[in-house]
């Protein structure tokens, strides 16, 4: 059995008849049909990291092609979940409205009424705070409940000490937390000494924690910080090896005060 594509003037609907195309025993994909929520949800974490990327390098081309994959990713699981008679992609969008509609007073009104009301600081996350209360399970009701395990971790670091904040578990400022970055560092090479692994590991954890905890009383996203870091230093070292092609010799050959000294011409440049 044979399944003509949907008509061109693409639209969302033409994307959820193929997702269920792909997804049906006779006609389908095998590979599509036999994907789960567990399977898809790491394509689901890259194809929104791939959208930072092409936002970082200001491609609008490449951001226009990966958002279209991340929307695949929402229609994707919307369609597991509609086969499992969950809910489906209309039930997505309809909880998303409501919920932009309701944290949105000053716009829309309280509860959708029109009568647009002044928010204060702070409503925003009340109002998070209220609903993450509502959905909550009978006997459950921690302040740190509902920050994603799956989030990367400088990011759920970052989530969960705003959590905590909020009840007054805080630093009083930035200088407090850069003395514990300090006295982290000190437990961490005491570790090394010892070279437990599992000490090792613990003690460098806590140092990242502690640089999240000093990210976020700067005003600064980690997650973001790293990334720069990480583009800072993959095009400081495609100079290094640029030169080292240039000058025809192997890396073996080239000794690390060379390497330094390309090092700081590439900061330099």
């Amino acid at each position: 059995m044979n399944r003509n594509p949907p008509p061109l003037g693409r639209d969302i609907n033409a994307l959820i008849q193929i997702l269920q195309d792909l997804r049906t025993n006779e006609i389908g994909c095998p590979w599509d049909i036999k994907q789960t929520f567990e399977t898809i949800a790491p394509f689901t974490i890259e194809e929104a990291y791939e959208v930072a990327d092409a936002i970082d390098r200001a491609d609008m081309e490449d951001l226009k092609n990966e958002l279209g994959d991340l929307l695949l990713q929402v229609v994707y699981h919307a369609q597991i979940a509609g086969e499992d008679k969950h809910f489906n992609f209309d039930d997505v969008v309809a909880a998303i409205c409501d919920k932009m509609i309701r944290r949105h007073p000053d716009v829309y009104g309280e509860n959708g009424s029109g009568e647009r009301i002044e928010v204060k600081e702070g409503f925003w996350e009340d109002i998070k705070a209220f609903e993450r209360k509502s959905v909550r399970i009978v006997g459950d009701g921690g302040i740190l409940d509902g920050v994603a395990a799956t989030l990367p971790a400088l990011s759920r670091a970052l989530k969960l000490q705003c959590r905590a904040a909020r009840v007054g578990f805080e630093w009083p400022n930035y200088s407090h937390v850069i003395a514990k970055i300090n006295e982290e560092a000190v437990e961490l090479e005491e570790a090394c000494h010892s070279q437990d692994g599992d000490h090792i590991t613990e003690e460098m954890g806590d140092l990242l924690f502690a640089c999240a905890n000093l990210a976020r009383h700067v005003g600064v996203d980690p997650e973001d910080a790293l990334r720069k870091a990480n583009q800072k230093f993959t095009h400081r070292f495609a100079y290094i090896e640029t030169q080292i092609k240039l000058q025809k010799r192997l890396w073996d050959e080239v000794s690390m005060d060379e390497l330094e000294e390309l090092w700081c011409e590439a900061k330099k440049n």
